[in-house]
């Protein structure tokens, strides 16, 4: 199966995972979906990203977070997609959810929230947010 968004595959099928109390999620390995995974587990939407297998059938097992057996988070939006990328300037980076979600952005120093890189004067494309 070939995926034209991996980000948006990766994303979609953690927030169904949680949906239905799942709580393990096993995703195609790739770089950019381990950073972000590790950057979710830093902020508190999963317990832990981890790699296993090797060279082809390398993939990533992602453990989503449950409180009570509520997800630690209610959305994941895609914001920039291949066919529409969306780029922001660090002077238009707000809170999402009054500082209750985490918008994750791609920039020139790496993946990191919308908080550091606003702290870092930093722009980039809009990856997703999550609340």
């Amino acid at each position: 199966m070939v995926v034209s968004d991996p980000i948006a595959d990766f994303l979609i099928r953690i927030k169904n995972a949680a949906m239905v109390g799942k709580s393990e999620v096993r995703v195609p390995y790739s770089k950019i979906k381990h950073t972000l995974a590790d950057l979710l587990v830093e902020r508190g939407y999963l317990e832990s990203a981890e790699k296993v297998g090797k060279k082809a059938k390398k993939e990533l097992v992602v453990t989503v977070k449950y409180t009570d057996g509520i997800p630690s988070f209610e959305e994941i939006k895609r914001i920039s997609k291949p066919s529409r990328r969306i780029y922001i300037k660090s002077k238009d980076i707000f809170p999402i959810k009054y500082g209750k979600g985490t918008l994750v952005i791609s920039t020139s120093k790496g993946i990191m929230t919308g908080e550091k890189a606003k702290e870092e004067n930093l722009g980039g494309e809009a990856l997703f947010e999550i609340y």
